[in-house]
Formats: structure tokens, sequence, C-alpha cells
């Protein structure tokens, strides 16, 4: 876990409030029986591997934020049963961040379709978080921005709409800013890791390697990370 002693009481703060969005999210969903896996695929019929749920994901044209969730097959799960890939649009993007300079980049057609992988979130059957992930550049399609930039963009994503869930859109959001040190920390070693990959593998792209997937991860806990930012406020 990234060490929260050098944080300012305002990160802090920020991160204790979002931790009690999430509580106060399970607490609604609970009453209903439900969890945030459930709400998010409810009234969508069959769940199907690979495909994207909600179907054309949840984009807020305000923020330009995305996020989908999906699961792989069975075999490939590693015990989770699916997990959210959230994004940044160029139009939501700090004034100043541009894509990594890579020997193969292509802008893409339209101005708001470069956009950048954040953080991938893994959920148990029970519709809670288990992990957090970074992913090589082929698994979702992005366009490539260096772990400082993307760590700028962490505080532009906002889900802003009622769509599909509110509750699953409050909790997207918090759960980026509870955990916003480690995935900071996530991203770095990302760009360690393909950067070693690369070092390793001369003759071939990294970014487009299939044997390079998952580029960092990290066990995470709603919970244990409370108790650590009050803990860590306390000191303040």
């Amino acid at each position: 876990m990234a060490d929260l002693r050098g944080l300012s009481k305002d990160r802090l703060e920020e991160m204790a409030e979002a931790g009690a969005e999430i509580v106060e999210c399970y607490r609604l969903l609970d009453k209903g029986g439900g969890n945030v896996v459930g709400d998010l695929l409810r009234g969508h019929g069959e769940f199907y591997e690979w495909d994207h749920y909600p179907p054309g994901d949840v984009y807020d044209s305000d923020t330009h934020c995305q996020y989908y969730y999906h699961a792989h097959p069975v075999e490939l799960r590693g015990g989770e049963h699916g997990h959210f890939h959230t994004f940044l649009l160029p139009k939501g993007m700090p004034e100043g961040v541009a894509p990594a300079p890579l020997a193969d980049y292509a802008p893409p057609d339209g101005d708001n379709d470069a956009l950048s992988h954040l953080i991938a979130i893994s959920m148990d059957k029970y519709g809670k978080p288990t992990r957090l992930f970074t992913t090589n550049r082929w698994v979702t399609g992005e366009v490539w921005y260096a772990a400082d930039d993307v760590i700028r963009m962490l505080d532009r994503f906002h889900m802003d709409l009622a769509y599909p869930s509110l509750a699953v859109n409050i909790w997207v959001t918090a759960m980026l800013r509870l955990f916003r040190p480690e995935i900071e920390v996530l991203l770095k070693a990302r760009d360690v890791r393909v950067a070693e990959w690369q070092a390793k593998k001369t003759n071939e792209n990294a970014y487009e390697d299939r044997d390079l997937e998952i580029t960092s991860i990290a066990e995470i806990s709603v919970d244990a990370q409370i108790r650590r930012v009050d803990a860590a406020l306390r000191g303040a």
C-alpha cells in the first residue's frame, strides 16, 4: 500500500470523503439486496464474457469520462467476477497533456478519440473490489500517455450522471479518489514494466506484445484504506 504520511491534509480529507461516499453507496445498495456489479448489470439480460456493460459504455459528455465493466472467460479471471475499465478522453484532460511520443504513434481521426486508460478495478462475486491494475496499450486500444500525465488526469475523473446507476457512478468516482496514492504508484510501475519489457525484447513493440497484458497490480480493501486514511488524518 502507498505511504499516506506525506500527503497533505486536504488530500487526506478528500480521500476520507470518498471513503464515506463508498460506504453510503454500499448502504443504499444493501437495502435493496444488491451490490455495485448487480446494479450495473440490472436490466441487461444474460451476462456474456467480453461484452461491455452497460452496452455502449458509460460516457459523461460534460466531464468526458468513460467506463465499462466486463469479464474474461472463467479460466482467465484469476478468481474475479469481472472488472471496470476507466478512461478519460482528450476534451476532459488537463491543459498541456499530450500523448507519449512513441515511434508508432498515429493521431486518431477524431479530436476526442485519443483516450487514456486510467485504472482497472477487479470485482469479486459479491460485488466488492479486490484489486487495482493497469494494462498494456493493446488491451484497451488506448493512446499511451506517460504516467505523470495520467496522474494529472485522475482529478478530472467524475461521473456526473444517473445512467446506468447513480450509486455506481458515485462509487466509481470515489474509488479513484480513495485509492489515488495507490493508483499513482501503479501508473509509475506500469511505465517501468513496459520499459523493462522493451529492453529485453528489442525486436518487439512492447506496447502491442500480447505476452504483456497486466503491467502492475495491487490488492486493495476499502475498509482497510478508510482506517489508514483516518489514522493519517489523526496524525496530521
